[in-house]
């Protein structure tokens, strides 16, 4: 009962939250799905302008966001974290199990199987046999039917051996590229305007409403729209496969996407998506390549307690 309390009391708290800006998640995200100048008259229509839609974020376009540490945190709440958690690492017996799936290996498995099911069996009868005064041997030599088995326990010993070493180096490469890519994106910074000063934040903490100052080189770390530009062109082919830079300019085509890189020019966006909500994040969620509430809850077919929560602890 007092769960189910505290579910309703978080659940009352984040629309009251919700509430407080002009916007939510889901209208960002569709707003993040237009282009050109579809998008400029969906901003022009519902928003008023692109300064419209800041002060619905309650931001400023030359000051940026106070940097309220109750702020930031409300911002996170609603919009979500600048995170996109990653697929949960397979265990050392899940690559036990995929390394057992190498056809060369099933076919000695099968092999090591018959040979020591073949040394283990002897016809029934008598071991000698008595035709025309002389003594016969049947089968082999004793010292040879006792070690019939060591052919078929050397070659599942040497299976065990190669799935153990190739598992445990799977294992192991995926532990240490994990680990540098946390690193990277620990170390990964942004230039973010708060107080009306340029500053350089992780990239964790940035989050919606944020003023980002792009320039030549950027790879952008979440999703916005323009509001300042200087000959801007963007190399969206992660995206998009296209090879061809895009010129984004405030009234043609002001959305700036997540994964992109900045190939010339300049300018500010407002930063409208971040993490598992950003075009990187969706494409990641759709591809299974991030762990999610949702995904967690189609895979297991269970609902999870508590309030849903856009994104998961880090591992």
């Amino acid at each position: 009962m007092k769960s189910t309390q505290g579910y309703l009391a978080n659940s009352t708290s984040t629309m009251a939250t919700t509430k407080d800006f002009g916007c939510t998640v889901m209208e960002l995200r569709h707003l993040m799905e237009l282009r050109s100048s579809e998008a400029v008259a969906h901003i022009d229509e519902h928003y008023g302008g692109v300064l419209g839609l800041c002060e619905k974020l309650q931001t400023s376009q030359v000051e940026g966001l106070s940097g309220n540490p109750a702020d930031l945190e409300r911002r996170k709440q609603v919009f979500g974290q600048n995170f996109i958690p990653p697929k949960k690492s397979k265990t050392f017996l899940e690559l036990v199990w995929e390394a057992l799936q190498d056809v060369t290996l099933i076919i000695l498995e099968i092999a090591a199987i018959i040979s020591l099911g073949l040394s283990f069996y002897h016809p029934a009868g008598d071991e000698n046999e008595t035709e025309c005064g002389q003594s016969k041997v049947s089968v082999t030599d004793e010292g040879e039917t006792d070690t019939g088995w060591i052919e078929g326990a050397a070659i599942l010993f040497s299976v065990i051996v190669v799935v153990l070493v190739t598992a445990f180096n799977d294992w192991s490469k995926e532990k240490q590229f994990r680990g540098l890519q946390n690193r990277i994106e620990q170390e990964q910074k942004f230039a973010i305007i708060r107080k009306g000063q340029i500053i350089q934040l992780p990239v964790f903490d940035v989050v919606v409403g944020d003023i980002a100052q792009v320039k030549y080189g950027d790879l952008l770390p979440a999703d916005g729209i323009l509001i300042q530009g200087n000959d801007l062109k963007i190399d969206e082919s992660a995206l998009t496969g296209e090879s061809d830079h895009v010129k984004k300019a405030l009234e043609k085509d002001p959305m700036l996407l997540s994964g992109t890189h900045v190939m010339e020019g300049s300018g500010r966006m407002v930063v409208t998506a971040v993490g598992v909500h950003s075009q990187t994040g969706i494409i990641f969620t759709l591809l299974g390549a991030s762990q999610t509430d949702k995904g967690k809850k189609e895979k297991t077919g269970k609902p999870h307690p508590g309030p849903p929560s856009p994104l998961l602890p880090l591992p």
